[in-house]
């Protein structure tokens, strides 16, 4: 037993041999002075519950008190306790090389670092039970979803991944099939319509023409009550036959003046109000030869016919041309014999000479009404606006209010300042401001209306015309617009229009360069090149149709470039690059067009009446042109603002700009 300051060692020593005398009062790594005897004082060596003397470990592991543990028990306990302290050490060390801060570090537990140890170890596989393990199930989807849409075309890749296989799969059935394809490449509905049954699929074609894209789109009250409408009245007739001047009687307005040299140019839409109250809509179109097709475009969309003929000039053959266009399009006609004022005016000789186009008088036995007038005085005005409304309630001309408008784009042209405006004539429902429609391939929509008056309105009915902006470019005099709801099918009619456009205007454009140089090297063609710009689409439409029937044996024309709009330097370099010249009608070249024309030896050409420009063409293509005016440019100004001082009349302030 240990007593007071010396202790004995616990493990006994050998007779033979002399016992081992402590250093001190240490033995090992245990203070001997620390250990607690049993019922020692608690000065002596009170433990941790009396004095705070730590106890030692080995009281921890059952070691009676007073005694010493065994050399080997305390030197284990010392082993781990350092092996702790070294690999705490460590993970400091390694969290500060890490980056991590010492708040944030983290005590481990033996557990924890033993999983530590296994978290990198592959897994063992888990041995398959005695069963056999379940094979993928292959689901076969319902007859409803085994349906592949297709809008008349697909590409292969957009068909494979439909169809829920891979692109070679597909790729080498089609070859078995006889047929040669990429991804990229277009398949069409009946191609399509033979494979995917190989599959378990269904081909249907989802493509809808343009009629039914048109009947699509149409929105509103499609069922409403029909309502009447005012008529459409076109003016037809030969040149110079006053078309103009009778409509203007009837406007009460002078539009003749406007014209250049007295000659209709442009389609005109004007809605009028009669004395009883009922609104009627005129169109006037031009008389003169190269407006045939716009002729023809006036008599489709309009309801009643009104041919005009000189009292004193007789049949002419402009006048049987418009004869013929308003029986193609199957509408009334009423001859209006005009210059009944002039002294040799003769009604009679008129009616015979129709006769011949079956327009026989109603006094002959006929059912063609004739009324003699007189534009200029006024005279018989009344008479035929009777006769107009007559024939309009007979036709019973009714219309939708309620549903989306559809009708007719009369003109087109670009405006500086207002970019591309259009002329609409509405044939049903109603067009109204912030309304998206599509004119033929151009998409736009209506940011503002004006009447014929120059009147902003919000709306317009069936029957009226309006001129409407909010176009990205104008669109071909005589297309169809029709209001959309859907954006989509809005696009997708465009599409169709630009693609049936393309293969129409292909045929043309097959002559390759190569070629035509060759043609020019031998002496078998001569072509003249010729860039056309002009002031609407009308004009352009009439002007290139008389420029391709200007061809002769020795020289043939070609029109590389026509457009609507001013004279610019790109139609220079055209024309330049081409060794052609550039022809204007109703339109004037820029600053920079007359200066890169010099540069170039480019001839520009500016005509306001269509048939000097046809005469100077037929000339220029014999080689007979001789020069009639020399038109040389002194300067050009810009006007900046106008305003009016009484009896003098309205003064322009410009600024010279050049010369």
């Amino acid at each position: 037993a240990a007593s007071g300051a010396e202790v004995q060692a616990a493990s006994p020593a050998t007779p033979a041999e002399e016992p081992r005398r402590p250093r001190g009062n240490i033995i090992g790594r245990m203070d001997l002075r620390r250990v607690v005897t049993p019922g020692a004082p608690a000065g002596a060596g009170a433990g941790a519950g009396a004095g705070g003397i730590r106890q030692p470990r080995t009281m921890a592991r059952g070691i009676r008190p007073g005694f010493v543990a065994p050399m080997p028990i305390i030197e284990e306990e010392g082993r781990r306790e350092a092996e702790a302290e070294r690999q705490l050490r460590e993970e400091k060390e390694r969290k500060k090389r890490a980056g991590v801060k010492e708040n944030e570090e983290k005590v481990f537990t033996a557990t924890e670092f033993r999983k530590r140890e296994v978290i990198f170890q592959p897994k063992k596989k888990r041995p398959v039970s005695g069963r056999d393990a379940k094979k993928t199930q292959i689901t076969t989807p319902k007859a409803s979803k085994r349906i592949v849409k297709v809008n008349n075309t697909m590409k292969l890749g957009d068909l494979a991944v439909a169809l829920n296989v891979k692109a070679p799969v597909l790729l080498k059935k089609l070859m078995g099939e006889g047929v040669t394809a990429t991804m990229t490449t277009d398949l069409d509905f009946d191609t399509i319509a033979l494979v995917v049954p190989e599959f378990g699929f269904e081909a249907v074609n989802v493509h809808k023409s343009e009629g039914e894209l048109v009947e699509a789109m149409a929105h509103g009250d499609l069922q409403a009550e029909l309502v009447e409408r005012p008529p459409v009245v076109t003016v037809m007739g030969h040149v110079d036959h006053g078309k103009t001047t009778l409509l203007d009687a009837i406007r009460q307005t002078d539009v003749a003046a406007g014209e250049a040299g007295g000659i209709t140019q442009h389609i005109g839409a004007y809605t009028v109000t009669l004395e009883n109250g009922v609104k009627t809509t005129f169109i006037d179109t031009p008389g003169h030869e190269a407006f045939t097709a716009m002729r023809a475009r006036g008599a489709n969309v309009t309801d009643i016919a009104i041919i005009v003929v000189a009292a004193d000039d007789g049949m002419m053959p402009q006048t049987a041309e418009a004869i013929n266009h308003a029986k193609a399009a199957g509408v009334p006609i009423i001859v209006a014999v005009n210059k009944m004022d002039r002294p040799g005016a003769n009604p009679d000789r008129i009616k015979q000479q129709l006769t011949e186009f079956e327009l026989v008088p109603e006094e002959w036995g006929g059912t063609t009404i004739y009324c003699p007038v007189s534009a200029l005085k006024r005279e018989g005005v009344k008479e035929l606006l009777e006769q107009i409304h007559l024939v309009a309630e007979v036709q019973e001309l009714k219309a939708n209010p309620k549903r989306s408008a559809t009708g007719i784009v009369i003109e087109s042209r670009m405006e500086k300042g207002r970019g591309a405006v259009a002329t609409l004539l509405v044939k049903d429902g109603t067009l109204n401001v912030s309304d998206d429609f599509v004119a033929g391939t151009v998409i736009g929509r209506v940011r503002s209306m004006m009447n014929d008056q120059g009147q902003q309105v919000k709306e317009a009915g069936p029957g009226y015309a309006v001129e409407i902006m909010g176009l990205p470019e104008p669109p071909q005099a005589g297309d169809r617009f029709d209001v959309c709801a859907d954006e989509n099918m809005a696009r997708q009619l465009s599409d169709q229009r630009k693609s049936k456009q393309t293969k129409l205007d292909q045929p043309s454009a097959k002559l390759s360069l190569e070629e035509l140089f060759a043609k020019v090297k031998t002496g078998d063609q001569k072509e003249l090149s010729i860039v056309l710009k002009t002031d609407v689409a009308g004009s352009l439409e009439a002007v290139r149709g008389m420029i391709e029937k200007t061809d002769t044996a020795a020289v043939k024309t070609k029109l590389i470039h026509s457009a609507i709009g001013g004279i610019t330097a790109s139609d220079i370099l055209l024309a330049s690059t081409a060794k052609g010249l550039v022809i204007g009608f109703g339109v004037r070249p820029d600053g920079e067009a007359i200066r890169l024309a010099k540069e170039k030896g480019v001839e520009i050409k500016t005509y306001s009446i269509i048939y000097e420009l046809i005469d100077d063409l037929k000339k220029m293509m014999t080689g007979l042109l001789e020069p009639k005016f020399n038109e040389k440019q002194m300067g050009r100004a810009e006007v900046r603002n106008t305003f009016v001082v009484p009896k003098v009349g309205t003064i322009a302030g410009c600024l010279v700009v050049d010369g």
